[in-house]
């Protein structure tokens, strides 16, 4: 009972013919639905980004998606414009199972600032608000799954480490981008972070 299943943005922009695609992102769908039913608690994650986003790619004049750029923050990843609030790409995927859910953190609303961790945004300072509730709530281990694997997983999972909580990655049910090899990124930093792949 002290255990939560974190669901990180499984949207319809992180799916095949999305406006950010993650290769195979759909797949992961039937694995949580059937992940889920092992979890008294779920709380999901979803991107919700204003159209003016300044980390779209579009918002900087000549820098192309997946260029990088130095913000306020430290550098910056340029993404293609996905996920904006109340958008068809912003909904979770219609074959997710989500009536369980407890909770719903939205991320990376705030226009001058991206936020691909469930627990804090870009600036590693600002929280969501997560961190607390699971807290507050008694919860000790969280188990992640969900899009993208090297990113939004990656980060929420190194941030509920940092704030003292048991992590665990189940790596059939993500799926990673894989921009100049973050996925083996991401495992290198999970083995030395102690947090559990499975």
């Amino acid at each position: 009972m002290s255990s939560i299943l974190l669901i990180v943005d499984v949207q319809n922009d992180f799916c095949p013919g999305g406006k950010l695609a993650v290769a195979g992102g759909n797949e992961t769908v039937p694995i949580i639905n059937g992940l889920a039913q092992d979890f008294a608690h779920v709380i999901l994650t979803q991107d919700w980004h204003p159209a003016d986003h300044m980390s779209f790619a579009s918002q900087h004049a000549d820098a192309p998606p997946f260029s990088a750029i130095d913000m306020d923050y430290g550098p910056q990843t340029l993404w293609p414009d996905h996920c904006i609030i109340g958008s068809t790409g912003a909904a979770f995927h219609a074959g997710l199972e989500r009536k369980r859910a407890e909770l719903i953190i939205r991320k990376g609303f705030r226009r001058a600032i991206d936020s691909y961790s469930a627990f804090f945004e870009n600036d590693h300072k600002t929280p969501t608000g997560l961190g607390g509730y699971l807290r507050e709530r008694g919860f000790h281990h969280v188990t992640m799954v969900g899009l993208a694997f090297d990113y939004c997983v990656r980060y929420s999972a190194e941030d509920a480490r940092d704030l003292g909580f048991a992590v665990t990655v189940i790596e059939r049910a993500t799926r990673a981008i894989d921009l100049n090899g973050s996925a083996a990124a991401t495992r290198r930093s999970f083995a030395s972070r102690g947090i559990a792949l499975d």
